[in-house]
């Protein structure tokens, strides 16, 4: 994929500090939110074909929380926050202190802290990538689902048709003394948003 290699040239440095200045501003937001110290480790940032997004999570098999918003704007694409289900009970009870009694499903509590959780991440990181590529970009209210990653993601091309042939992954992780909750962020934008916001970040396309 030469768009691809052609961000391997660039060596992600820019979206490297996108995940950073993030991840900084969805602790900060998050702290507030949940009024108490919320570190974040420093995210890891790839590109990656769209059809490997499933294996970063454990297969198309594997159940997953996933949190889904519609990025709308001048770059418009898809957007996951994906947690595993065990990481995602770690989550709320370790930093929002919601305790829960069943494991195999969230209760109604449960899926609004995991979808405001997963509305900052995903604000915080687009609001970044938004100033660095000045492009306007921002997401729809958040859906929620528990299901196997591969119909998750099928789930995204069946609402609004023919994803991007890649995406961004950040790998997210909120720590809490010794522990570490890790998850997943993945920004698909749609074909035609990949030129602009390539060139917005200074990448030469190879239809130029």
């Amino acid at each position: 994929m030469e768009n691809l290699r052609n961000l391997e040239d660039f060596k992600l440095d820019v979206l490297k500090e996108v995940g950073n200045i993030g991840s900084g501003n969805a602790a900060t937001a998050l702290s507030r939110l949940l009024n108490k110290p919320i570190d974040m480790g420093v995210p890891k940032v790839q590109m990656l074909p769209f059809e490997e997004i499933a294996d970063k999570v454990g297969g198309d098999e594997q159940l997953v929380v996933a949190v889904f918003f519609r990025v709308e704007g001048e770059a418009p694409g898809n957007l996951f926050f994906i947690l595993q289900p065990q990481a995602a009970k770690s989550l709320l009870s370790r930093l929002a202190n919601i305790p829960s009694d069943d494991e195999d499903s969230f209760n109604e509590m449960e899926h609004s802290a995991l979808s405001e959780i997963g509305n900052i991440l995903a604000g915080s990181y687009l609001s970044s990538l938004a100033d660095f590529t000045r492009l306007s970009m921002y997401p729809t209210v958040p859906a929620l689902a528990l299901d196997m990653a591969g119909a998750i993601l099928s789930y995204g091309l069946l609402q609004f048709g023919q994803m991007g042939d890649a995406a961004l992954l950040i790998d997210t992780s909120f720590l809490e003394g010794q522990n570490q909750i890790e998850g997943q962020f993945f920004l698909i934008p749609d074909p035609e948003s990949f030129g602009k916001i390539f060139r917005s970040l200074g990448v030469p396309m190879n239809d130029d």
